[in-house]
């Protein structure tokens, strides 16, 4: 069974952040993801079905090198979801109206290669990288 035919297990990730009404307000207002359980420390949100967990630790926050991919800076410590092609469209479309400001505008990358993906890079409030990409064929998602 392929990846793209399996059902996934929904991924946890946890990271920092200087401020849990910042990441609320980001995660769960701008991004649409449902908050979950949360304390004085820390707070749960759907990320599209993968839990994502922001903690508060204002020192560990941010993004601090990149490496070069398909002529762009990506940030090295970044983390997203692959979303279909038609919510990617939405979302870049919604991030794009709201005023966010990209590190990496969205557009497609490795046009014509395999694993031609659209992308897009823009920082949380407390400067973590988050990366939304999507491919017309998600068959390609690991394709070399």
């Amino acid at each position: 069974m392929s990846i793209t035919e399996s059902v996934m297990p929904p991924f946890h990730l946890a990271f920092p952040v200087h401020c849990l009404a910042a990441a609320r307000a980001f995660y769960g207002e701008l991004l649409g993801c449902p908050e979950g359980r949360a304390s004085a420390e820390w707070v749960d949100f759907n990320f599209y079905g993968h839990q994502i967990v922001a903690h508060l630790a204002p020192q560990e926050a941010g993004h601090r090198s990149t490496n070069a991919v398909d002529g762009d800076a990506v940030p090295v410590r970044h983390f997203g979801v692959v979303l279909s092609m038609p919510q990617w469209e939405t979302l870049a479309g919604k991030l794009t109206r709201a005023g966010t400001q990209f590190i990496i505008e969205p557009h497609i990358r490795f046009k014509g290669e395999a694993g031609e993906q659209a992308t897009m890079f823009f920082l949380d409030p407390s400067g973590n990288a988050v990366e939304i990409k999507a491919f017309a064929d998600m068959a390609s998602l690991f394709a070399k």
